[in-house]
């Protein structure tokens, strides 16, 4: 099973804040919240403890509202009910969440669509995956090529004036750029400089190379496919950069009660098409050691935009580079199924690493 990591928030509540009436109260208001996407009223509390703690609803509500003047609930100004703050999410997932399984079913949809994939594919994939067990955003990050170490590099024809360079990165990720030269190309003049390219980049970070391509093939102005492959390098960098995250499910997303109205539908609409803001949220855990599931809840994410989100994430390492996937949804949602979706992904992505704790086999 994947590791949980550190789950809670640097300023999370001490244990010893609620007692275990209060405890077992707020538990049971954001499992029955969390189902029913309605505020809870201390009747339907009173039912559902009545064999744990046996109080009449007058005592409930004598509690609920010590919670409220804490912080862990709050009340729709309509509504007797209550519904839980990110205080009461964040102090639910620290404390008082059991740890969540995935059922035979979804293990086998995760293993028939991740198990034969690597690279980008698998990204892709984990994107969906994510979104459709989930019913929120799946969200998948692709790492930096700044750290990336480059394994091979090849010079394929196209015509006598037009070849396409492949960079074969670790970390299951290739690179590939069209380029067009003003003199005539032979086969063989292709070959030899890519076997000169290999001698002298293979093993190096392509963030080296970028800034030390001089200093590694100082003869590169003799040779205009060394000109132009000098050139190139900043354009893999350019298209990479534009385009580094991965997102699926906004069909399940929008269909969630929280995202009914026009001005939550909207709020949804331009999250999907801010990548930055997907970026942003996902190196937010950039901090955090890899093969932890981090949830963060509301107003923890940093942005006044994503009160009404949360967040659970990962990180993991292929290669030389660490890649970031998550679920992105709204602050009513089983944190333990998803932390166990977003851990058992990880661990099918990252088979590859040996260091993984709990590797899937």
């Amino acid at each position: 099973m994947y590791g949980t990591g550190t789950r809670a928030s640097p300023n999370k509540p001490t244990e010893l804040e609620l007692n275990e009436r209060e405890q077992i109260i707020l538990r049971v208001i954001v499992q029955t919240y969390v189902l029913r996407a309605a505020p809870i009223g201390s009747h339907t509390v009173a039912r559902m403890v009545a064999r744990t703690l046996g109080l009449s609803p007058a005592s409930i509500r004598n509690i609920m509202a010590e919670l409220e003047d804490r912080g862990y609930l709050t009340h729709p100004h309509t509504s007797a009910g209550r519904v839980p703050t990110d205080k009461g999410y964040r102090f639910y997932v620290d404390y008082l969440m059991h740890q969540g399984r995935l059922s035979q079913r979804e293990e086998q949809t995760l293993r028939a669509n991740l198990a034969s994939v690597s690279g980008e594919l698998a990204l892709r994939t984990a994107s969906r995956i994510l979104g459709e067990l989930s019913h929120f955003l799946g969200v998948a990050q692709l790492p930096s090529l700044r750290d990336l170490v480059i394994r091979r590099v090849e010079l394929v024809p196209l015509s006598s004036q037009r070849f396409v360079v492949v960079v074969d990165l670790d970390s299951d990720v290739v690179r590939t750029i069209t380029l067009e030269t003003d003199v005539e190309l032979e086969p063989t003049d292709l070959q030899q400089l890519a076997q000169l390219l290999n001698e002298r980049l293979s093993g190096r970070t392509l963030d080296f190379v970028r800034h030390h391509f001089h200093l590694l093939i100082p003869d590169r102005m003799s040779h205009p496919v060394l000109r132009v492959f000098a050139d190139s390098i900043e354009v893999l960098f350019a298209h990479h950069e534009s385009h580094r995250v991965y997102v699926a499910g906004a069909q399940q997303l929008v269909q969630q009660p929280e995202f009914s109205s026009p001005e939550r539908f909207r709020a949804v609409i331009e999250l999907l098409e801010n990548e930055e803001m997907i970026i942003h949220l996902l190196e937010s855990i950039a901090d955090a050691p890899p093969y932890g599931v981090q949830v963060k809840i509301g107003h923890e994410l940093g942005d006044r935009q994503l009160t009404d989100y949360a967040l659970i994430s990962t990180r993991y390492r292929v290669g030389s580079a660490t890649y970031a996937i998550g679920i992105v949804g709204p602050k009513r949602m089983n944190y333990a199924k998803m932390m166990a979706l977003v851990g058992e992904v990880a661990a099918l992505l990252a088979r590859g690493d040996d260091s993984f704790p709990g590797k899937a086999q």
